[in-house]
């Protein structure tokens, strides 16, 4: 059979054990592992499987060792370890109460503190599941107690809890510069202005809303006075101050975002010692945790790099940039489509799942219109960003869902999720059409 023949069927394989809830990693390395072994047993064209043994094993071991040994890979658990460090040490929790005290006045104030706090624990976390079911417990309980609509409070969250994806640090933007050979501290810089755009974004969505119907957000509590206001900004400094090593220490050369990581991964444990937020105890519960979860995504990043070598053996990759070429569609209808593959796929799939799938086929096509990596890199992380609270399968949707259980239903998490995601379609196009709004601060990096 031929090998670009066999990758197409290798692809539908892997599809349908997706569709039939197979894990991602089981899929890519169970299609991957058998194709490459019929690859090399055909290789003469009579079946012997006695020599495609051998360079299956080779293939498969070779590119799986390589990966978990990579020094970029190092940064995962790094920044995992930072997210629950943080939280352990109340770090995250004060940025979400001083935005809640400097906005609880205003209409819908506390969704918009909800929102900021969101952003603040997206920039030291790196995960936007993590964020939406931390944040979900601190925030929706509060603000369906001071009478807040479902919809909103519901939504607010896991609509912000998405910016983890986007803001760095990210651990999506981590496993697509691995997989695609790019600079991961500009791909950092890259998603700042992007994030924050989003971010105010959600913010105006929540003003409009609430100034429409005022009812669904009542005020909250307005004894607040400005001594309050301004201890709790101050009590949220190691946030600003963590978030500020990351950026200015890539931007301004002093760190690779490997370094950054480690050095507040440092910075963020003995701050919550010296405050006495964070206990022996809370230390071992982070690393037990930053290890199950880093153990899932090494397991998922391993196995798709075994499936992205067995497609460059299968040459399926060049076929495809040579059939669309010689189509000779436009960059607009180009990224048109691949815009609507990823908003389909991410109905239905997990980020990293959709990116390991996906990016062995787009790279090359996207490289051979002499794209930029780094902006194309923005676009398919704010993609899978909105795939992650688009019907029917938004996974921070289910996640909010889980957390706040029968007070609102999944169809009313979805039903104010849409004004959310009016402005995330609105925020790609604004980043598909001004690729300087991702790659301005990355060409001012030293």
């Amino acid at each position: 059979m031929d090998p670009a023949t066999l990758g197409l069927i290798a692809f539908g394989f892997v599809l349908l054990l997706l569709a039939m809830r197979v894990p991602i990693a089981f899929s890519l390395a169970s299609v991957a592992t058998v194709s490459t072994f019929l690859i090399f047993a055909f290789r003469s064209g009579d079946f012997a499987p006695e020599r495609a043994i051998k360079a299956t094993s080779s293939l498969v071991f070779s590119n799986s060792f390589d990966l978990i040994h990579s020094y970029n890979l190092s940064m995962i658990p790094l920044f995992v370890a930072l997210g629950h460090i943080a939280y352990r040490a109340e770090i995250t929790t004060k940025i979400y109460y001083a935005a809640k005290v400097w906005l609880v006045k205003l209409p819908g104030g506390v969704a918009m503190a909800s929102v900021v706090g969101c952003g603040g624990f997206s920039a030291i976390t790196g995960s936007s599941i993590a964020c939406a079911s931390t944040m979900g417990r601190i925030c929706v309980p509060e603000m369906l107690r001071m009478g807040y609509d479902n919809r909103l409070a519901t939504s607010a969250v896991a609509a912000g809890g998405t910016l983890g994806s986007l803001i760095p640090p990210s651990v999506l933007f981590i496993i697509y510069g691995i997989f695609t050979e790019t600079s991961i501290s500009r791909l950092f810089l890259a998603g700042v202005l992007p994030g924050l755009l989003t971010l105010a974004g959600f913010l105006l969505v929540i003003a409009v809303w609430v100034w429409r119907s005022p009812e669904i957000a009542p005020v909250g509590d307005t004894d607040i006075d400005a001594a309050e206001r301004w201890r709790a900004a101050r009590e949220a400094w190691p946030a600003v101050f963590l978030f500020v090593v990351i950026i200015g220490g890539i931007y301004g050369g002093i760190f690779t975002a490997t370094e950054a990581a480690a050095v507040c991964v440092f910075f963020a444990a003995v701050i919550g010692f010296v405050q006495g937020n964070l206990t022996w105890q809370g230390l071992w519960d982070s690393v037990r945790e930053t290890c199950i979860q880093t153990t899932a995504i090494f397991f998922i990043a391993a196995t798709a790099k075994i499936f992205v070598a067995f497609v460059a053996l299968t040459g399926i990759a060049p076929s495809i940039v040579e059939t669309v070429t010689a189509a000779e569609p436009s960059v607009f209808v180009l990224m048109l489509c691949i815009a609507g593959i990823y908003l389909v796929l991410g109905m239905f799939l997990d980020p990293i799942g959709i990116m390991v799938l996906t990016l062995p086929l787009m790279i090359p096509l996207v490289e051979s219109y002499d794209l930029n990596l780094i902006w194309f890199g923005v676009v398919v992380i704010k993609l899978l960003e909105i795939g992650l609270i688009t019907p029917p399968v938004g996974l921070n949707v289910f996640v909010i869902a889980n957390v706040v259980g029968k007070q609102a239903p999944i169809d009313r998490i979805f039903a104010g999720i849409a004004r959310f995601l009016s402005v995330d379609i609105i925020v790609l196009i604004l980043i598909m059409s001004f690729p300087m709004i991702s790659l301005l601060l990355p060409m001012g990096m030293k």
